[in-house]
């Protein structure tokens, strides 16, 4: 039967992946099971209005369809996604959707009898930077995402519980994955003007919710005389990247955002430490990625870090307890290293992609099994 089944990936920018966390996994998924024998649709959202009616191609044997849009930002996001759920309801297979923002759009699949699964992403309508509306829009869609899937998706087990309160449907739980790294050039870490194993490096948006400032300001006061990269786009015009830029002194890098995968592998694998200053959210990729390289890790002490992370890292809620861990990482060896074990410990247990992709593909293509079956 499993040469009948097919899996649309919605949701994402597309394929190959050049922007974040979702567009990672969805082009990992998609390839995998491609392997496996499943057919894959993935919709990719190209720039400009060229696109309006559906490009169809073909990439690494997973069939692509592009759709430009009118308009930009979050406007232009759901008039993407509204024109994927419109061509998916002619399509063959299950439908999994990655995030929950337009979920309202979904329901569309649900009255046409398609199989859909939601991947919940975070608690997104918490995060500070969005205003009183916008939050009550993602709560809306939160609860009607929870509630249209088949079967939510959460990526880690603290989403899992929140969902569950929303949802009448347990969901599965199915975390992130990472690459393992054990070896990377150094060239591009000389080349930023650093030294392997001299520095420490955070790697998130810059934004309040992810710690940035508090960060900076507990690196200098550690006064280690190592550097501190900050990778993560910096606009003009933008109050907190203003910030970010008066706080830091000489030796805080600031390259804006990096996303050649050989670029960042490098810095994450030849780094003294990982910053993780993430206050919300679930399985965050980043953090995943740095247990995967092997990365002693300092990390905001929430619930979703602790358990992602594990009991081999350390966690800080000031910028004095952050500071400690800054002096204490950058004069004792024997502290890295039992991190970095604990962190490839971890990584082993829970975030392998051969295990991650594994989960996702008995969960759909066994859902399109039974209906085929039925059928």
């Amino acid at each position: 039967m499993q040469q009948f089944t097919h899996v649309n990936i919605m949701g994402t920018r597309g394929v190959p992946a050049a922007h974040g966390g979702f567009e990672t996994f969805a082009q990992k998924l998609a390839l995998y099971l491609v392997s496996r024998g499943v057919s894959v649709t993935v919709y990719c959202q190209t720039e400009g209005a060229h696109d309006l009616h559906g490009r169809e191609d073909y990439w690494h044997g997973i069939h692509r369809v592009h759709f430009g849009t009118r308009r930009t930002g979050a406007l232009g996001t759901m008039e993407f996604d509204l024109a994927c759920v419109r061509h998916v309801l002619n399509q063959p297979g299950c439908d999994l959707v990655l995030g929950y923002n337009t979920a309202v759009f979904n329901l569309a699949q649900r009255y046409h009898k398609r199989q859909v699964y939601m991947n919940m992403d975070g608690i997104e309508w918490k995060r500070a930077k969005w205003s009183l509306p916008a939050r009550a829009w993602l709560l809306m869609n939160e609860v009607i995402g929870a509630n249209l899937s088949n079967r939510p998706i959460a990526d880690h087990p603290e989403i899992g519980r929140h969902i569950s309160k929303r949802s009448r449907i347990l969901p599965a739980v199915i975390p992130y994955g990472a690459d393992v790294v054990g070896a990377a050039d150094d060239e591009p870490v000389r080349d930023l003007g650093l030294e392997p194993g001299k520095y420490f490096v955070s790697i998130a948006r810059i934004e309040p919710e992810n710690s940035i400032l508090e960060i900076i300001q507990a690196f200098q006061q550690a006064d280690t005389g190592m550097d501190l990269l900050v990778l993560g786009r910096l606009d003009q015009g933008n109050k907190y990247h203003d910030l970010v830029r008066a706080q830091a002194c000489d030796r805080v890098h600031l390259p804006g955002g990096i996303y050649d995968d050989h670029i960042v592998k490098s810095l994450r694998f030849h780094t003294r430490a990982y910053f993780h200053g993430h206050q919300v959210g679930g399985t965050n990729p980043s953090l995943v990625e740095a247990l995967g390289a092997g990365n002693a890790t300092i990390a905001h002490d929430n619930k979703f870090n602790r358990w992602t992370a594990g009991e081999g890292q350390r966690f800080f809620s000031t910028v004095q307890e952050c500071c400690e861990h800054v002096q204490v990482l950058a004069r004792d060896d024997l502290a890295v290293f039992k991190s970095r074990i604990s962190a490839r410990e971890r990584h082993a247990v829970d975030f392998r992609w051969g295990d991650v992709l594994a989960q996702y593909e008995a969960l759909l293509v066994g859902s399109l099994s039974v209906q085929i079956a039925a059928e």
